[in-house]
């Protein structure tokens, strides 16, 4: 697909309804969301009604047209929410032509989606719903298939004022975007060796990782690394000259399709790396199969184009046994995690 083609998606999952809403608001009574080591505070509240509405409606095959595809399809709990196939496939098979970001943490993200087109999980949570390729929903469509959970509507937001049904898609994405919320993985190796003072829980090869990735390497420039958490993301966008066409040309127009800026041609949002060794394959379009080929790619300065990051340097001076060290270390950031 080209790059109209990639843009006309982007823009058809963007696309907002004007029809009249139900307020989302939850009735329940608001309960924290509790950080595991190593993350920061989440300064958002939850419901009890709204997070068990919004688990049964990821994992419900119902919010596609053709009831084949959940969000769990290609956010799988096994693989740390995330997609193992290089494209996730949609309603009649239909392929996409991005790799499918994990959920786990996605929380914290200052924007979803690699392109950063969504603000709020809840715009997030719309988006695949009525995107073409993926679920092929309408909102009225999506309402009337969730019909039948309207007791669970009416017990996270109220009853409609009308009398009506308590359904809506705004209520819909909200429920979601709560379950999603509470999808934090955090307390692995790394964080108990660096936050909790553990130093038995990470080995040395890890350990000489660590030190790389936040020095010669310079990895923690993009994939940071606080005093007391880490998100290991930025939240910015970036061009490394990942996923280039044959023709060596920018295949993806990546965050410029949003702003039209020039410098973000072909940029993408930094991925946190937490529970990285879950969630091959890698890069916004799936290109690289293995933490190796990552840390290859890292070392030859990724591809070059004319709005290539200037952060990004060869890396031709590590060794073979520093780049499995890097490894290693990526290894160490699988954390605990809840489904």
């Amino acid at each position: 697909m080209g790059r109209a083609g990639v843009a006309a998606l982007i823009l058809l999952a963007a696309c907002s309804h004007p029809r009249p809403v139900l307020s989302s608001k939850p009735i329940g009574k608001p309960i924290g969301v509790a950080a595991p080591l190593g993350l920061p505070l989440l300064p958002a509240a939850v419901t009890a009604e709204t997070v068990a509405l919004g688990r049964q409606l990821f994992f419900d095959p119902r919010l596609s047209l053709d009831a084949s595809v959940s969000c769990a399809s290609c956010h799988n709990p096994k693989t740390a929410f995330a997609d193992p196939r290089r494209f996730s496939l949609g309603v009649g098979g239909n392929a996409g032509v991005r790799n499918a970001p994990p959920v786990a943490n996605a929380a914290y993200n200052r924007l979803q989606f690699w392109d950063g087109r969504a603000a709020t999980l809840e715009e997030q949570a719309s988006g695949p719903m009525m995107n073409p390729v993926e679920m092929a929903h309408t909102p009225a469509g999506v309402e009337r298939c969730c019909g039948d959970l309207a007791p669970l509507f009416a017990a996270a937001f109220g009853p409609a004022p009308d009398g009506g049904s308590p359904v809506s898609l705004e209520r819909i994405t909200r429920a979601l975007a709560d379950y999603e919320r509470t999808l934090l993985s955090a307390n692995s190796p790394f964080d108990r060796f660096f936050y909790g003072g553990d130093a038995a829980a990470l080995g040395p090869s890890a350990q000489r990782g660590l030190k790389l990735f936040r020095g010669e390497a310079n990895c923690a420039a993009c994939h940071l690394i606080g005093a007391r958490s880490a998100l290991f993301t930025d939240g910015l966008f970036h061009n490394l000259g990942a996923g280039m066409n044959a023709e060596g040309e920018i295949a993806d127009p990546g965050r410029y399709a949003i702003t039209r800026r020039d410098a973000d041609q072909g940029a993408f949002r930094t991925p946190s790396l937490r529970n990285i060794a879950l969630t091959a394959p890698y890069m916004h379009d799936g290109s690289l199969k293995s933490l190796k080929e990552v840390v290859d790619f890292y070392v030859g300065g990724g591809n070059a184009n004319p709005h290539r990051d200037p952060l990004l340097k060869p890396l031709t001076f590590l060794t073979g046994a520093q780049r499995a060290d890097l490894v290693a270390f990526l290894k160490s950031l699988t954390g605990e995690s809840k489904q």
